[in-house]
């Protein structure tokens, strides 16, 4: 058989020249290409070949990473024309009619297909995971409710509820916290658990406790690696916190405080400890690990009910007279302006205040 005879008045010639080159069975039937042509098209040494059921790679050569990508939404999406068929439509026919042309859907797929897990975190660009060519699978989300079944290098995870993508390289992308706990629940390895996990909030990628939420909505803290990891986690999320907390008082020009000590009143209770303390002042600083919202899923972090505890320990120190400003990782990172200003402006409102109770100060 020729490969170069039209198959309709559109030429196929043109077909190979579609970026990326990965389109659908109705996509080629759009344009006047039939499957039993197809089909011919993906023999055994043919042009053309069908990594995935519906999905047709137009050269015979191994797919690249994007083009395993590409594929794997194809296949999971429902049916949609993609993204490069309104390119396809206009090399191989011209401009599209506006109305009612197949084009005329021309969009990346939806939110019914995310692509999640290993190859999201390498999207993401995690260093402890493998990289894109070295995946046996790709992991897509899909809605529970679809009839979909895992093929070739497409692995289908079901979910309730699909995560808002974030687009990478024009990819819709689970976010780092969702594909972290997709990717953790199917590794064994508390090494490689730990790594991905210390590497999310060392490389500042995600707040631990957006992690830890998502490690715990997946029901996943159950397992010994992965508790131990998320507590690992928390813990390098305060350390590199208290880090950019020292930089910050430093860099804004603030008084040297006390730094990591434990507050109680003398003879008296312990009252807690605090990140860094002002006794002048009577200012307290607190990294609040939880974030701002303390969202849903925080108390379920190592050491539950956090809210409570952050509640109660304000409550008795504003009793005190003790100014508690609250700072989260996130604003220490991209907003440190705001948090030395929230500081400075307590430490110089303490003149204002009436005394407060004396607290002895403890290394903690």
């Amino acid at each position: 058989m020729n490969h170069e005879t039209p198959l309709s008045s559109r030429p196929v010639r043109h077909l190979s020249h579609v970026r990326r080159r990965v389109v659908t069975s109705r996509a080629l039937r759009e344009l006047g290409v039939s499957a039993a042509v197809a089909g011919e098209r993906c023999r055994p040494g043919g042009p053309w070949q069908m990594p995935l059921p519906g999905v047709y790679l137009l050269h015979p050569g191994p797919p690249t990473s994007e083009e395993r990508l590409h594929a794997v939404l194809l296949y999971a999406s429902r049916e949609r024309v993609p993204t490069q068929c309104g390119a396809l439509h206009e090399t191989c026919a011209g401009p599209p009619d506006r109305a009612g042309h197949p084009a005329e859907e021309a969009a990346a797929p939806g939110p019914d297909a995310v692509i999640t897990g290993p190859a999201a975190l390498a999207l993401h660009g995690f260093s402890s995971s493998p990289p894109l060519p070295a995946l046996e699978h790709i992991d897509v989300l899909v809605p529970s409710g679809r009839r979909l079944r895992s093929a070739g290098f497409a692995r289908v995870v079901r979910t309730r509820s699909l995560p808002e993508p974030e687009e990478i390289t024009g990819l819709p992308v689970a976010p780092a916290p969702r594909a972290l706990a997709d990717t953790a629940a199917r590794l064994a390895d508390a090494g490689a658990v730990r790594r991905l996990l210390t590497e999310a909030v060392r490389d500042c990628r995600c707040e631990a406790q957006a992690v830890v939420a998502e490690l715990s909505r997946a029901r996943l803290l159950g397992r010994p690696a992965v508790a131990e990891a998320a507590a690992a986690l928390v813990a390098e999320s305060r350390a590199t916190a208290e880090g950019l907390l020292y930089r910050m008082v430093r860099a804004h020009g603030l008084p040297e405080p006390f730094w990591n000590v434990d507050l109680r009143l003398p003879g008296g209770p312990h009252l807690g400890g605090v990140d860094a303390y002002w006794p002048d002042q009577a200012v307290a600083v607190e990294i609040d690990v939880r974030g701002r919202s303390g969202g849903r899923g925080a108390g379920s972090a190592p050491g539950g009910g956090l809210g409570v505890r952050y509640a109660r320990k304000r409550e008795e120190f504003e009793r005190l007279g003790v100014t508690v400003v609250h700072v989260t990782p996130a604003d220490l990172r991209d907003r440190p302006g705001r948090p030395a200003q929230e500081v400075g402006a307590a430490l110089e409102a303490a003149s204002r205040r009436p005394p407060a109770a004396y607290v002895a100060v403890l290394p903690r």
